[in-house]
């Protein structure tokens, strides 16, 4: 699962990011697991050698993509095209990463102790660009984004697949689930509301743009309670507890039926 970080309330940092996951061009694979793969109904499911269970690692081949316009931007219905929207803290548009412009900013972002304590991504910039390069090369299942408000990147996103994402092993997976991990690089920027405006705003955005999608999850740490607010404040709904590597988190979704409720 990728990293996930929101900010609310008096607190001033992230969500706890759980253990790392590899992210490979064929996709994600979760630490120390050992795999062997087998085809399945023209895709690839990696399954761990040492205790026999699917890791639910997906291989999306070169074939089937190429059916649609974009290729790999199917996944995700052509992010790079969403365009801003108008929330109460301003204009606010998500921007695919270009490593060769955003890595520096990036980088001290992840270097910033109150965020590097939870997605465990401080140290040289190479550490960096790989994470990022990780889902830029890859088949389209993830994108890591820039946050821009009213123009200023201010923010990191990573909006991706989470029913193709090892995250569907833990929990009812369904079709064209998606997700949403953040953090806030500026200090000033934390604490005050401004991740649940955020959140809801992008949350509303995904539904928007992605017709098939019926559900925006995310999966802060369970004993985070600033964030757990955060998410709620922004229209999600606790759905469960769940056991991930290296943490229990609180499964958190936002419904298109409930969008107008919550």
């Amino acid at each position: 699962m990728p990293p996930t970080d929101a900010n609310a309330g008096s607190s001033p940092g992230p969500v706890h990011r759980g253990a790392p996951v590899h992210r490979g061009p064929d996709g994600p694979r979760a630490n120390g697991a050992g795999s062997r793969d087998a085809p399945f109904a023209g895709f690839t499911i990696q399954a761990d050698d040492e205790d026999g269970e699917d890791t639910l690692d997906l291989h999306l081949p070169a074939d089937f993509l190429a059916r649609f316009v974009g290729g790999a931007a199917y996944l995700l219905d052509q992010l790079p095209t969403w365009g801003p929207v108008v929330t109460p803290v301003g204009s606010f548009r998500l921007v695919p990463v270009r490593v060769e412009d955003d890595l520096p900013l990036v980088h001290r972002w992840m270097n910033d102790p109150d965020i590097a304590r939870f997605w465990e991504l401080a140290g040289p910039r190479s550490r960096t660009e790989e994470h990022l390069r990780a889902q830029l090369d890859g088949d389209g299942r993830s994108v890591p984004c820039l946050g821009l408000l009213d123009g200023t990147a201010m923010s990191y996103w990573e909006i991706y697949r989470a029913d193709l994402d090892p995250l569907a092993r833990h929990y009812p997976a369904r079709p064209h689930d998606t997700g949403i991990h953040l953090l806030v690089g500026g200090a000033a920027d934390r604490g005050r509301g401004l991740g649940s405006t955020l959140l809801r705003a992008v949350a509303d955005l995904v539904l928007d743009r992605r017709p098939a999608c019926a559900r925006v999850v995310a999966e802060p740490d369970l004993h985070n309670a600033p964030s757990v607010a955060a998410f709620l404040s922004a229209g999600f709904r606790f759905a469960a507890e769940v056991d991930l590597p290296g943490k229990r988190a609180a499964l958190m979704i936002r419904d298109r039926v409930l969008r107008d409720v919550l």
